[in-house]
């Protein structure tokens, strides 16, 4: 039996939720139904699959009373919009859908009658004393409802409840009227330890969001993080206000104003980077993991992230380490590597790493997102933790573990790499990356991973040189490493992308497809489909089977020196 034979084998014979131990909680309920496994021959990734799944269920319960939600996990007990509440609900319902679902309507309970969503949700209560949100909530909501069958009932509630909390921002965060939204300390944006917040507080002013030390010498800050996602959130209530029968023209109007005071208040053309600007009016030349969380909301277009990625993302002298993206400039002479703490100083943070998939699957770079992802699967397929932090250097695991952030970011870069992804657009991507060229022992043999899409099981079977696509049983696709095969919900072919940075050239084999014109359940004879396909390469497929389009962006490889 061949390795990938093999890995087939173990994902029939297995059973997810059973081997981690899961059985009869919540998270074993949505992989059930979700049809989620994963095996592998040799190496660790199968043993650490599970071990996250396992770690993944004790990050679930219920808090304050509320029905089983994510907690954050490590030395956070609670759920954090920035985080629990956004990115990772996001990546979550892939897995737990009802899970993440009640997450979200936990910050909902505990909106304040003025329409602060808390910044956190714990045993104790809310807490109110910042804002702490730089990830889109009103994108994960309407991700959520596509993906999960639809729920007006929730989508209303959720936007009426971010409706509230926008127009709060607006009140209470643009003291400077720029239009953008603003920093009162620290923990608003999360950048615990960070230079760009040397000499601000903590925390608001005597604990409260609404108020900014009058005494900073620096705050307020416009934030470029807190601002983007403001532009980004809005944009996303056009289009829930939409769905729900509203107008959402003036939820877009507002996204362009917070777009622009973007552009105008906190980005300096002549380096490409964004800047906080403080109360002096000065930009705050720090240059922080703020450049891919403005990214990650979808500001810019392709021409411009493509200038991000040369200049700084695919830059090892900016924010590419070995290890993933860094949190402060690696040339900065402020940068500290210490990932034995909570600090956005150096290291290399998984909530970093669990948002980049937006900004770089946005622009079509996935093969550039492939390539910063392999170091860090080999290095988290090793540790002995899932911890926030990783050492830039090393890769070793830094501070806590059980951490939320970290086990989704693992769970979602094996289905980004070798298993099967459903989106929000209907569309599903096969991935033939199989981790068989990982360093330090993680490597293996070959791996399988099923799903259940559109009500068939789905798996994807790879080793170092094949992929195979298997529908209930049978073959449906076969090509070879470094594709990403992209289908809708039937498992109708749409495209393959080229993941890899070299080109690939190969057949693409199509199996068992129903005769066009023919009697239903009548099976097509095997069709091959020669290709050669490059990196970032996007060949579209018709109904018929046909090539009906080629469009690619260019790869930027890994590169030293300086911006510009």
């Amino acid at each position: 039996m061949q390795p990938i034979e093999e890995a087939l084998a173990r994902l029939r014979a297995g059973d997810a939720s059973e081997r981690a131990r899961i059985t009869g909680t919540g998270l074993a309920s949505g992989l059930a139904e979700a049809g989620v496994g994963f095996a592998a021959v040799g190496g660790p990734v199968e043993e650490r699959w599970h071990q996250a799944l396992s770690e993944l269920a004790q990050c679930i319960r219920p808090l304050g009373g509320s029905a089983p939600v994510l907690d954050e996990g490590g030395v956070y007990a609670g759920a954090w919009i920035e985080s629990t509440g956004t990115i990772n609900a996001e990546v979550l319902a892939r897995f737990a859908p009802e899970i993440a679902r009640d997450t979200h309507l936990l910050f909902a309970a505990h909106q304040r009658e003025d329409g602060m969503i808390p910044y956190k949700v714990t045993d104790a209560g809310p807490g109110f004393s910042q804002i702490q949100i730089v990830t889109p909530l009103a994108r994960t909501v309407w991700d959520h409802y596509r993906l999960t069958g639809r729920d007006k009932s929730f989508l209303d509630t959720m936007f009426r409840v971010m409706g509230r909390f926008d127009r709060w921002l607006a009140r209470y965060r643009d003291t400077r009227g720029t239009g953008g939204v603003e920093a009162f300390c620290t923990f608003d944006t999360g950048h615990d330890l960070s230079p760009r917040f040397w000499f601000a507080p903590d925390r608001a002013f005597r604990g409260d969001a609404r108020h900014c030390d009058p005494d900073s010498p620096i705050l307020p800050y416009v934030a470029p993080d807190l601002t983007a996602n403001a532009a980004c959130q809005r944009a996303y209530l056009g289009l829930i206000a939409e769905e729900l029968g509203e107008d959402g023209g003036p939820w877009r109007r507002e996204a362009d104003a917070a777009a622009a005071a973007l552009a105008a208040q906190c980005f300096d053309p002549g380096d490409g980077m964004y800047y906080d600007r403080d109360r002096a009016g000065e930009l705050v030349r720090v240059q922080s993991d703020v450049l891919l969380r403005v990214l990650a909301c979808e500001i810019g277009d392709g021409a411009f992230f493509e200038r991000a990625l040369r200049d700084y993302l695919m830059n090892t002298c900016k924010f590419l380490s070995h290890y993933g993206f860094t949190s402060l400039a690696l040339d900065d002479p402020r940068f500290d590597a210490d990932a034995s703490r909570n600090s956005w100083g150096g290291p290399v943070n998984f909530l970093t790493l669990l948002r980049a998939p937006r900004a770089f699957e946005h622009h079509g770079h996935g093969a550039e997102l492939a390539v910063a992802t392999a170091p860090v699967l080999a290095a988290t397929a090793v540790a002995d933790r899932f911890p926030q932090c990783l050492d830039p250097w090393s890769g070793a695991a830094g501070f806590t573990s059980v951490y939320s952030p970290s086990i989704l970011w693992f769970l979602d870069a094996v289905e980004r790499s070798c298993g099967i992804l459903p989106r929000p657009d209907g569309e599903v991507h096969f991935t033939g990356l199989a981790p068989t060229r990982l360093d330090h022992g993680a490597a293996a043999e070959a791996t399988a991973y099923a799903r259940r899409i559109g009500g068939a099981r789905w798996e994807l079977a790879a080793d170092d040189e094949r992929v195979e696509v298997h529908r209930e049983g049978a073959l449906r696709f076969a090509f070879p490493r470094g594709w990403r095969v992209v289908t809708d919900e039937a498992g109708e072919l749409r495209a393959v992308v080229g993941m890899s940075p070299a080109t690939v050239k190969g057949d693409l084999e199509i199996h068992g497809g129903e005769v066009h014109g023919g009697e239903a359940g009548d099976a097509a004879p095997m069709v091959r489909v020669p290709l050669s396909v490059e990196a970032n390469e996007r060949v579209e497929f018709g109904p018929e089977g046909d090539i009906t389009a080629r469009t690619s962006v260019p790869f930027v490889p890994p590169r030293a020196g300086r911006a510009g």
